[in-house]
């Protein structure tokens, strides 16, 4: 059985993050919700909230990822874990959450660093280089500076 991904963020970032998912993994719907905490709910409501989205999952095991750790969402988030039936990630990003949406077939402890991994390897400087289309400076042989 599949595990249930629930993510937990600011609003509207949660909902956004599931809406871009759902864009590639359209048939993945059922074993993904969504939180947005909203400001200036009480923390006690927006928990209660929480765990009862987060049951509508109905999977034995839920991978939880929150956008930032140490904030509201989050914080609610670790109320939610066990470490048993749910894992907590934070710091989602897209191509975290594409990793997990892949791979949410695999051992909770797979997907977890399934998840992690996307997540730091979805980051990346990129450098900005011109078109292959243009023309280039003739290239200077007493020029050293390689990249």
């Amino acid at each position: 059985m599949n595990n249930g991904i629930f993510i937990i963020a600011h609003a509207p970032l949660a909902s956004a993050l599931r809406e871009c998912v759902l864009h590639v993994f359209p048939d993945s719907a059922n074993g993904l919700t969504v939180y947005d905490v909203q400001p200036n709910m009480p923390t006690e409501e927006s928990l209660e909230a929480a765990r009862w989205t987060m049951s509508m999952l109905s999977t034995p095991c839920t991978l939880i990822l929150a956008d930032v750790f140490g904030a509201t969402p989050c914080n609610i988030a670790q109320k939610l874990a066990d470490d048993v039936s749910t894992r907590l990630i934070a710091g989602v990003n897209v191509p975290m959450l594409m990793r997990a949406v892949t791979y949410r077939h695999e051992s909770m402890d797979a997907l977890v660093a399934r998840a992690l991994a996307g997540g730091t390897q979805g980051v990346m400087l990129v450098a900005v280089t011109a078109p292959q289309n243009q023309k280039s400076e003739p290239h200077d042989p007493s020029d050293h500076n390689h990249q």
